[in-house]
């Protein structure tokens, strides 16, 4: 699924980067694990930064109010993707807690739905870092300080089937935690929540399970 993301490092700055590595076969686990982390082609040097929450944080994430584009059967089907997707990062064996909270607590992931179709930019919603911006399928926006992830905010625009909200959910929100790139390659369509072709998988593959557990190390 096409996303753009954006980081703001220690001198606030925006800075857009590719957000997918074209490869082809299965890769070994350091080869997946630097690409998803850093954009690394395999064998080769990174070409982003790693970034990553601090080590035992349980992070607040919220659902925010939808427009009324999303209201029915979307809205409902939002509100249960989030609830998996939740489950299964908890469930991945990490040293990182997700828990959701009420939309009126700043959280930090903040998960909009926003009608937009991405054929302009997004404007009037006075989000940081949303307005100015386009979404097709769904963004994330990362803001970090030397490296450590301080707050994450994910939107999803109109054009995102719902039958894929729940493999999309599942992916923002793994990207939101410093995983920031996918992997365009057959090998890994309906394997990863990675894959830039597909949204076939809605629960974590093994490799996504590893890298995550290479991002947040089990104590």
């Amino acid at each position: 699924m096409l996303r753009w993301f954006f980081l703001f490092l220690t001198l606030p700055r925006l800075v857009a980067a590719e957000d997918f590595v074209e490869t082809s076969g299965l890769l070994s686990d350091d080869a997946f694990y630097r690409l998803v982390s850093c954009a690394a082609v395999p064998g080769g040097a990174c070409s982003k930064n790693t970034l990553r929450w601090s080590a035992g944080s349980t992070l607040q994430v919220s659902l925010q109010p939808v427009d009324r584009a999303f209201f029915g059967g979307k809205r409902n089907r939002a509100r249960a993707a989030l609830i998996r997707a939740i489950q299964h990062l908890n469930r991945a064996d990490i040293n990182l807690r997700l828990e959701q909270v009420p939309s009126e607590i700043d959280a930090d992931i903040r998960i909009y739905f926003i009608d937009t179709d991405g054929t302009a930019p997004i404007s009037g919603t006075g989000i940081d870092g949303v307005d100015g911006q386009t979404v097709n399928g769904a963004r994330v926006s990362v803001w970090a300080t030397n490296g450590i992830i301080f707050r994450s905010t994910i939107v999803f625009g109109n054009r995102l089937n719902i039958r894929s909200y729940e493999s999309a959910m599942l992916e923002e929100l793994t990207q939101s935690l410093g995983l920031l790139t996918d992997i365009r390659n057959p090998a890994y369509e309906g394997v990863s929540i990675f894959s830039q072709d597909s949204n076939a998988s809605k629960t974590l593959g093994p490799q996504d399970i590893m890298a995550l557990q290479r991002h947040y190390p089990p104590e």
